[in-house]
């Protein structure tokens, strides 16, 4: 099954009228240290998309880049034991998302009306910046951009430090 592209997160980003633009960088931004080595900004600014499979469904978490998620705490908004939530396969972000590992972004998926939910550490920040769909892409947008893109809840599901 082939990727989706750039081109098709721009897509999703224009029917969103919101005047979001996918960003092109040299370097890698796939990982949130990258990504914010790039732009120039703080780790936490940077929105992490998390493929979980729980109990055979898949979610999108998107959380701050200097956060770590709380798997319990995902089990717990399912109601479901640990063990039934798990990473999504490189494959599976392929086929669900429509993305690898590294470029998910959190629009413009393969698999439509995927449940979200957002991390609210990310409420902390101004301006946030998320995956574009390809290794190099990024776009910057607000908090409140964001949940109105994405329709997703925001939760707490980051460890306590």
């Amino acid at each position: 099954m082939q990727p989706l592209t750039a081109s098709d997160v721009q897509a999703a980003l224009d029917r969103s009228n919101l005047g979001l633009k996918l960003q092109f960088f040299e370097n890698s931004t796939a990982t949130s240290q990258m990504a914010a080595e790039a732009i120039g900004c703080e780790l936490g600014q940077i929105v992490k998309s998390l493929a979980f499979i729980v109990d055979g469904q898949p979610i999108l978490v998107l959380a701050s880049g200097d956060q770590r998620v709380d798997d319990r705490k995902i089990a717990e908004l399912y109601g479901v034991g640990r063990k039934k939530v798990k990473i999504a396969s490189p494959e599976e972000c392929i086929a669900i998302y429509g993305y690898a590992p590294g470029g998910v972004p959190p629009v413009g998926h393969r698999t439509p009306n995927l449940p979200t939910y957002i991390d609210a550490t990310l409420q902390r920040y101004e301006r946030i910046y998320a995956a574009g769909g390809e290794h190099n892409a990024i776009f910057g947008l607000t908090f409140e951009q964001l949940q109105q893109l994405t329709g997703g809840k925001v939760v707490d599901v980051v460890r306590e430090s």
